[in-house]
């Protein structure tokens, strides 16, 4: 659901005539909202991959909770580790994007910078999503809810990639490199984040029935960034 919220409010920042409906400080501070409900989910995302069960199924052993842990072994570990990093770069690049009367430097080091890197951050971790979840580099299995979900994920990862790379501000003009691909990048990918993350709840009930899901498979739920995101995930994204 904090997926799914964030989501909604970058869906709706980028939303044709919403700026011109609420003024630019107003978007602003919607996409920052986003922005926080996204590390918000990241970070519980980061502590189930953390407090996944090590034990053999039916042992019943206590386990400590974790904050904390360093298994660079697990892809699903990765995954959520840098969806989490970057939705954190999310939170520098549009707080600093309610600032007023920036140069066009200044925006560019202040908000393109992080939004880059956070943008490369749910593409990593989708992508690590998608491995797993494929088991390759390619597959086609739109009936399973935990391929779809990572799809979508991967989907919205690139294209608010594509968004960042158009959001760099050209000192000569100004401007954005290209405005329109920039809100067309960053809506497309959000309700691909929204979509998946909505998609998590009745992904819930169908794990025990579907054939495609094994024991194996429970950390790349675990890790899928839900945007992000990642995986962000997507999600994440």
């Amino acid at each position: 659901m904090l997926f799914a919220i964030g989501s909604t409010c970058f869906a709706l920042g980028a939303a044709p005539r919403y700026v011109d409906a609420v003024g630019v400080a107003a978007d602003g501070v919607t996409f920052f909202v986003g922005s926080l409900f996204f590390t918000s989910a990241a970070a519980l995302q980061y502590l189930e991959v953390a407090n996944a069960s090590r034990t053999p199924l039916g042992a019943e052993v206590s386990e400590r909770r974790r904050l904390v842990t360093w298994e660079p072994h697990r892809i699903d570990w990765w995954a959520a580790l840098v969806q989490l990093a970057g939705t954190l770069l999310f939170n520098v690049s549009t707080f600093d994007e309610m600032l007023q009367h920036l140069s066009a430097s200044q925006a560019d080091r202040l908000v393109w910078t992080p939004d880059a890197f956070g943008s490369v951050c749910f593409l990593v971790a989708s992508g690590l999503a998608w491995a797993e979840a494929s088991h390759a580099l390619w597959s086609w299995r739109p009936r399973n809810l935990s391929w779809l979900i990572t799809a979508l994920n991967l989907l919205g990862s690139i294209a608010f990639g594509a968004s960042a790379v158009a959001s760099y501000v050209v000192p000569a003009s100004d401007q954005p490199r290209n405005a329109t691909l920039m809100n067309l990048g960053t809506f497309v990918g959000a309700i691909a984040f929204l979509i998946a993350a909505v998609l998590l709840l009745p992904e819930r009930t169908h794990e025990a029935t579907d054939p495609d899901n094994s024991r194996g498979d429970e950390t790349a739920r675990a890790s899928r960034p839900r945007l992000e995101t990642g995986e962000p995930a997507t999600d994440a994204l």
